[in-house]
């Protein structure tokens, strides 16, 4: 598709397409060098020179970019409108659009025209993975690491977990899962201020991302931790089961100790001898264990099914 062609034919413009994603990112002429040049020469860059106007572009867009999300930081991607942008067009020699280029080290290493497959989209990442993994022998196997990582907290070794999501972090800075996970390991090895350290200085293009949400809201949690000892609210409920406050106070204190099952579980109680109780306090707080917990974490689904029954019976 030549500059301007369907734009002609289309005077009315859609908005412009957003980069989504942790690895991708808008770009002008004005940061090219930095954003695609310099960061090439630690991992390779895809660049869509794309158009608001142009068909192909809405169809290989979302692909590119959901291939790219998938090889979790091995590959960045750039988007340059070239409407906006002419003169790097012109300078780079991009006759028709869609065009990807793909740079590493400074320099172009290939590149595709036109709305190809998603199965040569896939070969065309795959090959650049490998391409940086062949000039970086010594780097680790992210996706591996982030699997050993998770064990280890499931293990209750923090500390492990901890050395290894900080290890990913020198590799890809930007790692989503791990910066989240160092934050959640560091949270559960009772290091909250530095938890805290890490979520507030946490580089913008993590500190966006939901999970970045969820982890934040963990260490939030753990923070409102009533001062009474885990022990005294337990023989206090014992002795006052219909005191909803305090076993409000007894599930966020278990929350925090890591006695997940039993805070929600004290939560749908509440919920289920009196929803209205404290304004839905109970109702609100079980959304916000969820959030903490990760959307897709299997307690919380089953917690939400659970509480769905109670609320709807």
């Amino acid at each position: 598709m030549l500059f301007g062609k369907n734009k002609a034919e289309n005077p009315a413009q859609p908005a412009p397409q957003q980069a989504t994603g942790a690895y991708i990112f808008d770009t002008t002429a004005a940061d090219f060098e930095q954003t695609v040049l310099a960061a090439s020469m630690e991992r390779p860059v895809v660049v869509d020179f794309w158009a608001p106007w142009c068909g192909p572009c809405k169809q290989l867009g979302p692909i590119l970019e959901k291939t790219v999300n998938a090889a979790n930081g091995a590959v960045l991607m750039a988007k340059i409108d070239i409407d906006q942008n002419q003169e790097l067009a012109a300078a780079l020699r991009i006759q028709s659009i869609p065009t990807v280029y793909a740079f590493f080290q400074g320099r172009p290493v290939d590149a595709f025209q036109g709305a190809v497959p998603e199965s040569q989209i896939k070969a065309f990442i795959d090959k650049l993975v490998h391409l940086a993994k062949q000039n970086a022998p010594d780097a680790i196997d992210i996706p591996e690491a982030l699997k050993g990582a998770a064990q280890e907290i499931a293990n209750g070794d923090f500390a492990t977990a901890q050395a290894i999501y900080s290890h990913i972090l020198t590799q890809d800075p930007h790692n989503i899962q791990a910066y989240v996970g160092l934050v959640r390991a560091t949270i559960a090895a009772g290091e909250l201020e530095q938890a805290k350290q890490l979520i507030d200085n946490a580089p913008p293009e993590i500190s966006k991302q939901a999970a970045f949400a969820e982890a934040k809201t963990a260490l939030e949690l753990v923070q409102q931790k009533p001062s009474t000892p885990l022990d005294a609210l337990i023989k206090k409920l014992e002795a006052a089961p219909d005191d909803h406050e305090l076993r409000f106070d007894l599930a966020t204190a278990q929350f925090a100790d890591g006695n997940r099952e039993e805070a929600i579980a004290n939560l749908l109680e509440i919920v289920r001898r009196n929803r209205a109780w404290n304004e839905e306090a109970a109702r609100k707080q079980l959304v916000r264990f969820f959030e903490a917990m990760g959307h897709a974490d299997p307690l919380t689904v089953e917690s939400r099914k659970k509480l769905s029954s109670i609320l709807f019976s």
